[in-house]
């Protein structure tokens, strides 16, 4: 059960914070109000729903907002700088000029969410693309029975990647299809999402369904990972 806290109450438990104290307010609800300009840095929303607040320019830097929903919310050049974000739910939010310089977000949902001008730096994490941007390379998949499916994406592929490891492409070749034990080959193997959908050893596969939209985790294409490792843990 969330425990619901008004603009008052929050104002009053941040003037009781002492320095460098970090504020556990887990598990929270706040919901239509103006928190715009606040010093809301340090804080644990973990699990909490932040609904239709504006956050416009406020101190949100080295927030902890795991599995937390932010539906409705802005972040117009919010600091969020060092925040912890893994799997939060910002579908649709306006995080135009938002800082999320050394931020974490793994897996956190940014489908439709207006990101124009927002400032990252090399340690934003599971932001920016994960696979080469240039060039061909090695993906993996695991398709019906268990086949390990070895790709080549050429270089002419497009490719996109969201907040995750996953990798989507428009078209690969086809290298090996192997047992999760190696020790049989196949010629062939069918997806599990599209059965009619096969990898034949030695043949290009294509997507016609591409969607270049990053962040839209059910979009069409070939989903690959790096490492055939993870291609494997993906379906435990």
């Amino acid at each position: 059960m969330l425990r619901k806290v008004t603009r008052e109450e929050l104002a009053e438990i941040i003037s009781r914070r002492t320095p460098g104290e970090q504020l556990d307010l887990h598990e929270t609800l706040l919901e239509n109000m103006d928190l715009s300009g606040w010093d809301l840095h340090n804080i644990n929303f973990n699990k909490s729903d932040i609904r239709n607040v504006n956050l416009d320019k406020a101190n949100m830097s080295y927030l902890k907002a795991d599995n937390a929903l932010f539906g409705g919310s802005t972040f117009r050049g919010t600091n969020l700088s060092g925040a912890y974000l893994h799997s939060a739910d910002l579908r649709g939010c306006d995080l135009t000029g938002a800082d999320i310089r050394g931020a974490d977000l793994f897996a956190s949902a940014l489908e439709r969410a207006d990101l124009t001008d927002i400032r990252t730096d090399r340690d934003t994490k599971h932001y920016h693309l994960y696979c080469p941007e240039k060039g061909p390379f090695i993906g993996w998949k695991v398709c019906f029975g268990r086949r390990i499916v070895q790709l080549l994406v050429p270089e002419d592929a497009r490719r996109i990647s969201g907040t995750t490891n996953e990798v989507k492409c428009d078209k690969a070749k086809v290298l090996t299809i192997k047992s999760v034990d190696y020790r049989e080959s196949y010629k062939e193997a069918h997806s599990y999402v599209d059965e009619d959908f096969v990898y034949r050893t030695g043949e290009m596969v294509y997507a016609d369904n591409f969607n270049p939209d990053r962040f839209l985790d059910s979009a069409g294409g070939i989903h690959i990972w790096l490492t055939r490792e993870e291609a494997i843990a993906y379906l435990g």
